[in-house]
Order: C-alpha cells, then structure tokens, then sequence
C-alpha cells in the first residue's frame, strides 16, 4: 500500500456506556437544528408512541437509565428507573453518527417528581427528515447531586434500518456532508468507495431514501481537483469512474456515464511502455502497481458493457488483461503483489485485500463482454487463493495482512469492501456461486462482532469493535449489500 500524502484523522465512538463526570458529558455546539418537526415533532408525550422497544440501556447508582423507540413514528425517549426524586434523566441527539453532540441540549432534561421511583422525557425524534439529516440518540441521567452521569450507547429507531443491510446503509450516510457531498472522517477516494456502496445498496435494498447522495455528490465536486473527479492519483480516478458507472446504471442520467468515460479516458493517458504496458500510480509516473490497473480493467470493459457500438474501451479492457496478466504482479501463489520495482518485478509488497478483489470485478465484467470462458478460469483461480489465504483469513474471517493490533490508517478500512465487491461480482457471473458461502461467513462474523448498537461498523471484521468511520462503514455496507 503506497503512502499518500493527504489522508484525513479517522473519528468514531464506541458503543459502550458513558460514565463520567458533567464536564464531559456534552460536546461544542455541531448542528443548527433546534426542535424537529417531521411525521409529529418534538417533544411529543410518549403516552402517543405507537410502540416501545428498549435497544439500550445504562445504570449509575443502581439506577436503570432506558432509551425507548418508537419505530413506527421515527421517535426516542428516555426513562430512569428505581431511583428517587430529584434523579434527572435526559437524551442527547447526534447529527454525525454520535461523534458530537451538541453542547447543553439535554432534551426533555427532567427530574423524578416527588413520591415517584421513576421518570421519562417527552419524545424527540431520530431524524430531520427535511434536512436530510441521519440523527442517533442516546439516554443519560444522574442520581440527585452526584456528579457521575450515566449514558446509553448511540442508537437509533429501525426507520429506514428494518434490516442489517439497510440499517448499514443508514449508519453510512449518518457520515455524509450535504454541504461537501463527501462522507466526513474519512478522504476523497474513500468517498467513491462509500458513495458505491450507497448506490449498491439501493439496488439491492430497494430502500430509495439516499439516492439524492448521488446528484449531491457530483453537483459539489464535479469542478474539484483535476474536474471530473480527475486528480494526481490515477487509482483515485479509477474509484470515482466506477462510482459513476454505478449511478448511471441506477439513474440512467447520462452525465454520469460521460464523467466515467472522462476518467478513463484520463487513466489512459498514463498507459505507456515502461514494463511493456500498463498505466501508472499516478501523473509523476514513478510506481507502476496493481490497484490502478485493475481498476482500469474493471472500468474499461464497463463503459464497453454500456455504450453501443464501442471497440476502444474493450481493446483498452483486453490490453490491460493480457499486460496484467504477465506482469509478475501475481505470485506463485496467485495472490497480487502490491506492484512492480523499477525494474519490472513483483516488488514482494503485501498482498492487500483490495488487489485481490478489484481485478476479480474487472474479470467478470469483461467476461459480459466476451463470453470469454478463460476468464472466469483465471478468477476462480485468483479468488481461490484469495479466499482460502491464511494470511487474509486468520480463523476464516477477512483481515488484513498484519491487522491485529494496527487501526488500518487512512486507507486501509476501506480495502475490504472493494474486496467483496469484487468477489461478489466473480461469484455472481459463475454458475455454481462457489464463494457465497464464504460471503456469509464474513457476514455473520462482522454483523456479530464488529457491530455497535447504532449498526456502525468496525476495522477488525472478526472483531473486537475498534472505532467507526465512514471507510470502515463502507466496508462492511459493501459486504451486506452483497449477502443481505
């Protein structure tokens, strides 16, 4: 994985309870909402709540402090029990995925009356449905005058989440920046890899909610950097190409398959000799690697897939193939190196997920192309050894080679999505759906173990959570997207 030099902090909280003193228990002001009217607004009496379901719950002092939902109207409240009068219990509300909140809101702060154990708030709701906002509540409390407070992991009603795949889906665009059209905490080709894994899940989910992510994203950023989502990094060129190739196939809008031939066309002016063939990392032209490549395949024979009459993108589609295929990138044991020295060898550098995904999505779209059965051959290969790699798969469950104990940095969360993508894509164009069961696997494991109560999703699929960002989010999204 070569280094890049911009890559944003990575941000998150995990679902655990809060114990802690008053002073940390708010945040500096994030969100210009005030009081939220959607289907009823807020501050509405729980006596109303068509349902009541407790997804979380925290204790300080021996008291019981409960978040209730109310799914069917996209409504929370909170309660404190077996405590005594004077005890306060309150909700605070997120607008990024529980990662701020903001300062002093406490809403519906109050107090257990005199003669009473127990008390609750009114009923706030989860989201802005106007502002296209994703909210996460969480109830807190204290005991009288003691100073601990007591908060509940971040949580939210099933609206727009009655499953894990919606329900990812919904984490996710808690990340997004309508102002930015990029999904916040994580970087700018990290944000094709998550607006990919939005539009995917709107296909597969049929929950159309999110689709004005895809319009939104381009309007704001079709002039950034090199225009059309055109930059120095020819892989990141290759993420956002594809992105559009997906929103077209969802939207139809042509502007959207015109940008993905903008980009292609862009990568191809990075294709040259130098070890016989292949484009480049980037425009100073000093690493040729496997990433950018295989995207260029997988985006080649996509646009071919899609503009009538085309032969330029398949010959480009066929070229990348046949030069990728000899270029010493893939091992003896048909794992993908991560690129060439300058002398045109396989540069022994780690076997990242993403290089043995991406390529497998490449195959299966210029097999639709050709009917060229080799194809698919030599992707059951590559995914064999992908799948069945002890050093991708410690106890079965997808990592990184040499996660345990690292965080994954900047780029790094975002691999494993593109790898599932692209297997998922392999395993759908063979006949025998051979790796669905190693899909489901991963599936199972990262739902049950690297899952919080808000349905955000961690670096470490065989768990233990570790912190949650919108590239980590992506990945687990892009897995469900695929297996449901």
């Amino acid at each position: 994985m070569a280094s890049r030099p911009l890559r944003l902090a990575l941000g998150g909280v995990l679902a655990a309870t809060l114990l802690v003193p008053p002073a940390a228990a708010t945040a500096a002001p994030v969100h210009p909402h005030a009081a939220v009217c959607d289907k009823y607004c807020d501050a509405r009496d729980p006596a109303l709540a068509a349902g009541d379901r407790t997804p979380v719950s925290a204790t300080v002092w021996s008291r019981q402090i409960v978040l209730h939902a109310d799914d069917a109207d996209d409504m929370m409240w909170a309660s404190i029990d077996n405590g005594d009068p004077g005890d306060e219990v309150w909700l605070d509300r997120s607008w990024d995925g529980g990662r701020t909140w903001s300062s002093g809101s406490k809403l519906g702060d109050t107090s257990v009356p005199d003669g009473s154990r127990g008390w609750r708030t009114l009923m706030y709701n989860a989201d802005d449905w106007g502002a296209k906002s994703i909210g996460a509540l969480r109830a807190c409390g204290k005991a009288g005058n003691r100073p601990e407070i007591a908060c509940t992991p971040w949580a939210r009603t099933t609206w727009n989440a009655a499953d894990r795949r919606r329900a990812a889906a919904t984490a996710l665009m808690a990340f997004y920046d309508n102002g930015t059209g990029l999904f916040d905490t994580t970087g700018w080709w990290n944000s094709a890899n998550a607006l990919t894994a939005v539009i995917d899940n709107i296909r597969t989910s049929g929950m159309a909610s999110y689709q004005y992510a895809i319009a939104t994203t381009y309007d704001r950023n079709v002039n950034a950097q090199g225009g059309n989502f055109t930059n120095d990094y020819i892989d990141d060129t290759g993420w956002w190409g594809l992105a559009w190739v997906d929103a077209y196939d969802l939207t139809g809008d042509p502007r959207y398959l015109d940008t993905a031939r903008a980009d292609a066309d862009h990568m191809a002016r990075y294709w040259d000799s130098t070890c016989g063939g292949g484009v480049w990392w980037s425009t100073a032209r000093t690493y040729k690697n496997a990433i950018p490549n295989e995207l260029y395949l997988r985006l080649t024979a996509a646009l071919h897939n899609r503009i009538p009459g085309d032969t330029t993108y398949l010959t480009r589609a066929k070229d990348e193939w046949s030069w990728f295929q000899q270029s010493g990138m893939i091992n003896g044991s048909h794992l993908v190196n991560d690129g060439l020295t300058a002398g045109c060898a396989n540069n022994g550098q780690t076997t990242w997920s993403y290089n043995q995904g991406v390529v497998l999505g490449g195959l299966a779209e210029l097999y639709r192309a050709t009917n060229d059965a080799s194809l698919l051959t030599a992707g059951r290969s590559l995914a064999d050894a992908s799948t069945t790699a002890t050093a991708l798969n410690p106890n079965g469950i997808l990592a990184e080679p040499g996660e345990a104990g690292t965080d994954g940095g900047g780029d790094g969360p975002s691999f494993k999505g593109a790898y599932v993508r692209g297997l998922g894509a392999l395993n759908a164009a063979l006949g025998d759906h051979p790796y669905s069961g190693y899909l489901t696997r991963q599936a199972n494991a990262v739902y049950t173990d690297d899952r919080n109560a808000f349905d955000q999703y961690g670096f470490h699929w065989a768990g233990p959570l570790d912190t949650t960002d919108a590239a980590r989010q992506q990945s687990a999204l892009d897995l469900l997207n695929i297996t449901g």
